[in-house]
């Protein structure tokens, strides 16, 4: 896979700039709150809510935040508004699979306004299970490939329940059942090896290579639905040859 630069690659790249206009914040405290009143707030018997935590802590979010948000979703402030989740489906350019997982305190509001994201950037919203086979859920760490070889990564990630390793040109991307996500973690530490951007994602099956007109109208399409307040992540399956995407950029 090296060359290319599919979605995981610019969303990675994509969370950098969501920092800087502090959407990340916003989005890490919603993601506490739903695992939180999903499976309590314990987060050493809620894996969910762990993996919430650990990731906010690497954006450098206040302690008092993330236990604020923790307080709301396991219903400890009764002051705090309803939060609920959702998944929204829909086609990008050349019929590829765009899968936007929301949080939202006004469900029609932020249906509606995704609707009108996908069609203002050439895209149509589609009914549910209409895309989401064309994925599937599974946990997603990423180590810089500088650091190590593919071999010393085989060793260590393989024995902890990894099934799949790929090089994206600047990262290996290990994928597992989610089931395995915090043993290879764990792996990953005892060996000194650095891990970013763990996730349980949904993870195409197959990729769509786009170019041209193609490719840039993805890029609007996906940048319009990630920077809506309500949505937390956006999936899809195009794949774009880095050098095009250099050239838009």
């Amino acid at each position: 896979m090296s060359g290319h630069s599919h979605w995981a690659t610019i969303r990675r790249k994509k969370g950098a700039a969501d920092a800087k206009r502090g959407q990340a914040f916003t989005r890490l405290a919603r993601e506490i709150a739903m695992a939180a009143r999903t499976g309590g707030g314990d987060p050493n018997g809620n894996f969910r809510l762990s993996l919430a935590i650990e990731k906010a802590r690497a954006s450098n979010m206040p302690k008092d935040s993330i236990d604020r948000a923790i307080k709301r979703g396991a219903g400890e402030d009764k002051d705090a508004t309803a939060f609920e989740e959702f998944t929204l489906e829909g086609y990008g350019p050349q019929g590829s699979a765009i899968m936007v997982e929301c949080v939202t305190d006004n469900r029609n509001r932020t249906v509606a306004d995704i609707r009108h994201a996908f069609s203002k950037n050439g895209g149509n919203m589609g009914e549910q299970g209409s895309v989401a086979w064309m994925f599937e859920r599974r946990s997603q760490i990423f180590v810089p490939s500088e650091k190590v070889t593919e071999d010393q990564l085989m060793a260590v990630v393989l024995d902890a329940g990894a099934d799949d390793l790929r090089n994206d040109g600047d990262h290996w991307e290990i994928l597992s059942a989610p089931d395995a996500h915090e043993a290879i973690l764990k792996a990953l530490e005892a060996a000194g090896m650095p891990s970013e951007d763990p996730s349980i994602a949904m993870v195409p099956k197959n990729l769509i290579k786009l170019e041209g007109k193609q490719a840039s109208g993805m890029l609007r399409l996906q940048e319009a639905l990630e920077d809506h307040d309500d949505v937390q992540n956006v999936y899809s399956n195009f794949d774009i040859d880095e050098k095009e995407l250099e050239a838009m950029a």
